[in-house]
């Protein structure tokens, strides 16, 4: 997120925290939180508001993710982003309609007070009831720094989680990614060797749409997509999503 395109009401002066929010593809540098207290003085917009037909499957809301429960912070299934990356995904939305696709949304802007939940989770020994589907190869400790960083640029606003759907039949159903959002595991990276050819043209077909209108995938995950450069690099927020 290299300049701020959205401006605040309230100053985004804030906690000297210096957060080293990851980014999958760029040298991360000092991050501070802003001091806002809602998704309006962020400049966060919900992207039903550009894309009202865009599917949303926000797992964190629900208990259907990693950590077996609702995420604190997740206190709606609802998709924000900064006006740049929102408008960069209602127009993916809508390139993929016109060939018969769709998106599938799973998480969007993540409040840092849901970062530190997750790893809170992780140095809990005791949790295992996702183990089987989510991370089957791997033990807990193994997934923090690779998987489960202290910090996420989800929490700037210009980062998401999304898979494919196919639209040409109503409903839309979802297409075979290889694997499951959220996946721990060397299956989920983008060129997994061993997923069938179909699920790599899949997965192919959604890295180029999300290129195409400047989203940058990270490598280890399939669905993880960051805008570039991002609007506001230096920011980061932990206002609930409701």
């Amino acid at each position: 997120m290299t300049s701020r395109t959205c401006t605040s009401p309230v100053p985004a002066t804030a906690l000297s925290l210096l957060l080293a929010l990851a980014a999958p593809l760029a040298i991360a540098q000092p991050v501070t939180i802003a001091l806002v207290r809602t998704t309006e003085q962020a400049g966060l917009v919900d992207i039903r508001t550009l894309a009202p037909d865009i599917q949303l499957d926000m797992r964190y809301a629900t208990a259907n993710n990693f950590t077996g429960r609702p995420v604190p912070g997740y206190d709606a299934p609802k998709c924000f982003l900064l006006r740049p990356a929102a408008t960069a995904l209602a127009q993916v939305e809508a390139d993929l309609r016109a060939r018969g696709y769709g998106l599938q949304l799973f998480d969007c802007y993540r409040p840092a007070q849901s970062v530190r939940a997750f790893v809170d989770w992780a140095n809990d020994p005791l949790e295992q009831s996702r183990k089987a589907t989510q991370y089957p190869s791997l033990e807990k400790p193994a997934l923090l720094g690779e998987y489960i960083a202290e910090t996420s640029g989800h929490s700037r606003g210009a980062t998401v989680d999304l898979g494919l759907l196919d639209c040409r039949r109503d409903p839309c159903t979802p297409v075979d990614m290889g694997t499951d959002f959220d996946f721990f595991g060397p299956r989920a990276h983008t060129d997994a060797p061993d997923v069938t050819p179909a699920q790599h043209q899949n997965r192919h077909t959604l890295l180029q749409a999300m290129q195409r209108r400047g989203f940058a995938n990270y490598p280890q995950e399939w669905w993880h997509f960051t805008l570039s450069p991002e609007p506001a690099p230096g920011t980061a927020y932990d206002v609930p999503v409701r």
